[in-house]
């Protein structure tokens, strides 16, 4: 059953008459189809933070708190990191890739990832907010690597979708609430 999310629907509201179809999505994407409540919102939350939408970041961490007292902490933590992450990762393996060298390829990244390993909540869940913010980013190498990590973990390919369906939307709703 998917949880309340008041603050994000009240910040919804403040989008122009032509996001409807925006403001629509918002709410039915963190439905939860094929994820849990906790996923979907920190899937969200890592996009928001991501995108550097701090009045979409706080909206969610508000209703995380609200609604997830237990796990709260740890998936605002996890989405954090996530976000902080795979802004460093994918601006790096995207050179990698775009660049086509071998030369590049072969060198060691030297970036530390710790976390990626020791999530607060679980793997698949912090992959999940990775392959969101991989997918924001468009990093084919990010995207193919945590699709097929989760795929491997016994994620389903329509949880994966549901996460590049997410941080789609809030992509969307970052660009609405830009103006």
């Amino acid at each position: 059953m998917p949880i309340a999310t008041p603050a994000l629907d009240l910040l919804s509201h403040a989008l122009p008459d032509e996001l409807k179809d925006i403001r629509l999505n918002l709410s039915s994407v963190l439905g939860g189809e094929n994820l849990q409540s906790e996923q979907a919102l920190g899937i969200a939350l890592s996009a928001a933070h991501f995108l550097k939408s701090q009045r979409l970041s706080r909206a969610i961490e508000a209703d995380i708190l609200a609604g997830l007292a237990d796990r709260a902490t740890a998936i605002i933590s996890d989405a954090v990191a996530s976000a902080g992450l795979m802004a460093m990762n994918t601006v790096y393996y995207r050179f990698r890739h775009m660049i086509g060298k071998e030369s590049y390829a072969t060198r060691p990244a030297r970036l530390r990832m710790s976390r990626m390993a020791q999530p607060t909540t679980d793997r698949a869940d912090f992959e999940l907010m990775s392959l969101g913010c991989a997918a924001l980013a468009g990093c084919e190498a990010c995207i193919q690597n945590h699709e097929a990590s989760l795929v491997q973990m016994g994620t389903s390919e329509d949880a994966c979708h549901d996460a590049i369906r997410i941080a789609a939307v809030i992509s969307a709703t970052a660009c609405g609430l830009a103006g």
